[in-house]
């Protein structure tokens, strides 16, 4: 089963070390993948998670932690996340 992007936020920061990036994606399981800075530096945590909603959970909790204005982007914007 090839991975799936089911949805990817930005905090709208392009700033090397206050860039925040979070992508929710599906293979077998939901995965979160969260990205601090730049694509070059930034540092990439990961979670994975059984069911949809605990994987949201994970996503609001890091998009409130870091408060800024953050947009969930769609279309050609939805990047996949980073390997």
């Amino acid at each position: 089963m090839a991975k799936e992007l089911v949805a990817r936020w930005w905090n709208g920061t392009w700033g090397r070390l206050t860039r925040r990036d979070v992508w929710l994606a599906r293979e077998v399981r939901w995965q979160v993948v969260a990205r601090a800075g730049d694509s070059e530096m930034g540092k990439v945590l990961r979670w994975e998670f059984d069911t949809e909603g605990e994987a949201r959970q994970m996503v609001r909790r890091l998009v409130q932690a870091d408060g800024g204005q953050w947009r969930e982007q769609s279309g050609d914007a939805a990047t996949q996340p980073p390997r």
